[in-house]
This record gives C-alpha cells, sequence and structure tokens, in this order.
C-alpha cells in the first residue's frame, strides 16, 4: 500500500467546481481494483490550499494499471482543468512511526 498526496493552490472563484469534479472523479477511483480509497482535504489557514490523498495497491499498481486503465481517462477528463494548479505530486510508503487513537 502507497499513499499519493497531490497538493493544489486553487482560487476560491474555481473551489466550487473544483470540489464537484472531485465528486464526480471519485466514481472513477472507486472503479478501480487498484485504488484502496481517497480523501480531499482543504487547509484551515489558506483555504486556496486543498490535499488530495489517494491509497493505491503501489506506485507500481498506479502508474501502470490505473494510468492505462479506461478509469483512469474519464477521471483525468474531469480533473485535468486542475493539473496546472498542482504545487506537489508524490507517492510515499508509510514508515514504522504511526499512532491512532481509536
Amino acid at each position: 500500500m502507497v499513499n499519493e498526496y497531490i497538493r493544489y493552490r486553487i482560487e476560491v472563484e474555481m473551489q466550487a467546481a473544483f470540489l464537484s469534479d472531485y465528486q464526480k472523479a471519485g466514481n472513477y477511483l472507486r472503479a478501480s481494483p487498484v485504488c484502496l480509497g481517497y480523501e480531499l482535504t482543504q487547509c484551515e489557514e489558506e483555504q486556496e490550499c486543498f490535499i488530495l490523498r489517494i491509497v493505491w495497491r503501489s506506485t507500481a499498481d498506479h502508474m501502470s494499471k490505473f494510468r492505462g486503465s479506461a478509469e483512469f481517462q474519464g477521471f483525468l477528463g474531469l480533473i485535468k482543468p486542475y493539473v496546472p494548479k498542482i504545487e506537489e505530486m508524490r507517492h510515499y510508503a508509510l514508515t514504522s512511526v504511526c499512532w491512532e487513537r481509536s
């Protein structure tokens, strides 16, 4: 399992469309067998900053299986206007340093 983090800076006037398009794009992520989950968060201190976390089975599955799929084409069609707004897009593996209150 690997987390992909995508940092966006979205101007206020684009935010409603951004959220709506990602709501729809989520259908393509859910349809992909290599996507294990996702969440989109918005910064409270800087409202223009968003972070999308997508959980993939592996980086290789994301890069080859998802990006080569029909689901990717539908996903990309919805989020393409926001690609220039990406400030970072990387894959991160979990380390042994973690804790979560249940």
